[in-house]
């Protein structure tokens, strides 16, 4: 339990700096593309060292810190925006 909350961890404070990036190309980009594929390799990497493997069960979870890890890297570019 343990090292799934600190791959998910991990995997969400990844994703912040692509999300940044995501929110301020153009959808559908070739850098819109990258910045959202290029964090895969990380994420089965890290499943792969920390011996967690692909279990059905953590799916959700790995997933779902995935896009909150992009969502939340782009709402910190946009507030960065609108402050001066």
């Amino acid at each position: 339990m343990i090292v799934l909350l600190l791959v998910v961890a991990a995997v969400f404070f990844l994703n912040l700096p692509f999300g940044f990036w995501r929110a301020g190309v153009r959808k559908f980009s070739l850098a819109w593309f990258l910045s959202v594929h290029l964090p895969i390799p990380f994420i089965v990497g890290l499943r792969l060292l920390s011996g967690m493997g692909f279990h059905l069960s953590t799916f959700p979870v790995m997933i779902g810190a995935y896009l909150a890890g992009q969502y939340t890297g782009g709402a910190i570019r946009r507030t960065r925006l609108r402050t001066p």
